[in-house]
């Protein structure tokens, strides 16, 4: 069964000056857009990169989840250490996955040009880097659609899934009403 870590990084949410936003955002989203079954193991941490670096091996190497999605501190700022945190415990960096966040994001708010979202893969794991906020975490998994609702700029998660298979994870199905996932034809499950 997939299993995936989410990790919020956030100092006032994980000392409770405020309630976190990001874990309920993509445990949402995740729970409409995947068909396959799945389980996840959550983290709300600070801004620290000791600790990020921490969460991110502990979900890869003792958990065994297959994919991490983190929410938060991607910028610019002093404490915005979550890309740094990933690619310290990256074993390879898959660079498409920011540059189609910040492309979606651009859409919307020219700021996108300061985020630092990556994309890395860790054994057998991929780590994604997402934007804080619900609306935008949204739109970079699911990606952007027409008023007739075909997909205009498609979402970094149409790609998760064929990336799971080739690094060794499960088979995942998605919601097409969500997310499509994409498959070569070689690469498609047959039909029960």
């Amino acid at each position: 069964m997939l299993k995936i870590g989410l990790v919020s990084v956030s100092d006032r949410a994980s000392q409770g000056v405020y309630q976190d936003k990001g874990l309920p955002a993509l445990r949402d989203w995740l729970g409409a857009a995947i068909a396959s079954p799945f389980q996840t193991v959550e983290r709300l941490i600070p801004d620290e990169q000791p600790q990020i670096e921490g969460a991110l091996k502990a979900l890869v190497d003792e958990e065994g989840c297959q994919l991490v999605l983190t929410t938060g501190g991607t910028g610019p700022a002093p404490r915005d250490v979550t890309p740094d945190a990933t690619l310290a415990v990256a074993d390879r960096e898959m660079p498409g996955f920011g540059e189609q966040m910040r492309q979606i994001s651009l859409r919307f708010v020219p700021t996108a040009i300061l985020s630092r979202q990556a994309g890395v893969i860790r054994k057998q794991s991929l780590i994604l880097n997402l934007p804080g906020q619900p609306k935008a975490i949204q739109e970079t998994l699911e990606g952007l659609r027409r008023e007739d609702g075909s997909v205009e700029v498609p979402g970094i998660f149409a790609a998760v899934p064929y990336c799971i298979d080739l690094i060794g994870g499960p088979y995942i199905e998605t919601d097409p009403a969500v997310v499509k996932a994409f498959r070569p034809k070689s690469a498609l499950k047959p039909q029960a």
